[in-house]
């Protein structure tokens, strides 16, 4: 019967979904909001016009992604209940701490966004200036609350359950502020730093290779890839510090990580490789004794492997294949960004100039791309390396999923709308940037305007 489908696998593809959608407009919306005000601030300083216009500008592209941001989110929120209605009724009331204190900062962040648009023109430049920083704030507020839910599912903290599995009692600072919240909270922030300043940063490395090398683009460019270029570093320090955390708080997940099927010491590092259904490696570059030293500064530094647990409470090994490859990618596209970073630095150092030759301008058009695809691969190594757990050690997914076979309907739904609103984005945005190119937008308070300035 075409109806009848396993609803567990549906759920996990429309949650993978609508998450990996979202994700990338949260860079946008934590970073942006700091360039804008740093473009403001140069603009206040010196009076610099370019300066002004390019933060007018991007405010009001802001507008548009964060109203976008808005809706993939709340479909996110409705998500747990609809498809994981067994998870949110046993741990409810501890997951949703985190996203309740998510919200107060979302509101925070709405308001004030619409005071900052609103306010050019209207307000005085000091205190237009002060109105976008709550903006930033909430921002950075909302993540990190909404990374607390996620590392709370990866080191469950903070409630007591009854002798029937529900839980009677909930500390919501334990749910908060769990052990993997502070490394997970600041790998997400600086990741969104470095994926905002490279995806603006690429636009403007576009519009440069097309001739448009006037000082607005420039500063563009420069604003957006010194927050990336600054990132880029400071994230290859947290990435390590991470991966040292998640050694300590979760063996198997990094057993996945390093393709470590039996417990040893002096275990290789593996750039590629796949681990066969019987957890035999295959292919890859093995460099010896380094995912010991990584992991405890040591090569006789012992690796738990994946069979420590019971076959049950691990990843399976194609899942298990899936997260090293999205390590390898995450790590990979990190370390080539850092190097661009290196590059930049070093040239801006010695000549106070970017680098002339259009291979960095290419290179810094393919990061903003790139760093996505880092972003998106960090999170298939948070979620698919907890796996089979929704709850690390309390519940299994397929205990939390929807039961309706039904579920695939609304998968297709949702991609068929995703994909509307995508396009619709894209061409409300083209539009705008068409329109201040051809000179015919005023640069009035609001994202939309007519095409004729006011007297």
């Amino acid at each position: 019967m075409l109806l009848a489908v396993d609803p567990v696998p549906w759920a996990r593809a429309q949650m993978a979904f609508t998450l990996g959608v979202h994700i990338i407009l949260v860079p946008l919306g934590v970073a942006w909001a700091f360039m804008i005000l740093v473009a403001e601030r140069k603009a206040i300083r010196n009076d610099d016009e370019d300066a002004r216009l390019l933060a007018r500008r991007w405010s009001k592209v802001l507008a548009v992604t964060f109203a976008v941001g808005a809706v993939t989110g709340t479909v996110l929120t409705f998500e747990f209940g609809l498809l994981w209605p067994h998870f949110m009724g046993r741990f409810g009331d501890a997951f949703g701490i985190p996203f309740a204190v998510e919200g107060l900062f979302f509101f925070l962040e709405a308001i004030f966004l619409a005071i900052y648009i609103y306010g050019w023109d209207r307000l005085s430049p000091r205190a237009h200036f002060w109105s976008g920083v709550p903006i930033v704030v909430s921002g950075i507020g909302g993540t990190a609350s909404v990374i607390a839910a996620n590392a709370w599912m990866n080191q469950p903290a903070g409630f007591t359950l009854n002798a029937a599995g529900k839980v009677v009692k909930v500390d919501a600072l334990e749910v908060i502020f769990n052990r993997a919240f502070p490394y997970e909270t600041v790998h997400m922030l600086v990741a969104a730093y470095l994926v905002g300043g490279f995806m603006i940063a690429s636009v403007y490395a576009v519009a440069m290779l097309r001739g448009r090398r006037d000082r607005y683009h420039r500063l563009g460019f420069l604003i957006a890839f010194t927050v990336a270029a600054i990132s880029a570093p400071v994230q290859m320090v947290v990435g390590d510090f991470v991966a040292h955390s998640v050694y300590q708080d979760d063996p198997v997940k990094f057993a996945a990580i390093e393709l470590v099927d039996q417990t040893g010491r002096n275990v290789p590092e593996v750039i590629g490789g796949y681990l066969d259904d019987r957890g035999r490696l295959h292919g890859g570059i093995k460099i010896p004794g380094v995912a010991s030293l990584l992991s405890g500064y040591s090569t006789s530094t012992k690796i738990a492997g994946l069979r420590s647990v019971p076959a049950d409470e691990r990843p399976t090994y194609a899942q298990v294949n899936t997260v090293h490859l999205a390590w390898d990618l995450m790590v990979g596209i990190g370390s080539a960004l850092a190097a661009l970073a290196a590059w930049f630095g070093f040239v801006w150092w010695r000549k106070r100039d970017l680098p002339k030759t259009r291979w960095f301008l290419r290179a810094a058009a393919a990061a903003g791309a790139a760093s996505v695809v880092a972003l998106e691969a960090g999170w298939v190594v948070t979620e698919v390396g907890r796996q089979p757990w929704i709850v690390r050690d309390f519940m299994r997914v397929e205990d939390a999923a929807t039961t309706d076979q039904g579920v695939w309907i609304t998968f297709l739904i949702i991609v068929a709308v995703y994909t509307a609103v995508a396009a619709a984005t894209i061409l409300v945005v083209r539009s705008m940037t068409r329109r201040w190119r051809a000179g015919e937008a005023p640069e009035g308070p609001g994202p939309y305007g007519p095409k004729s300035v006011a007297s």
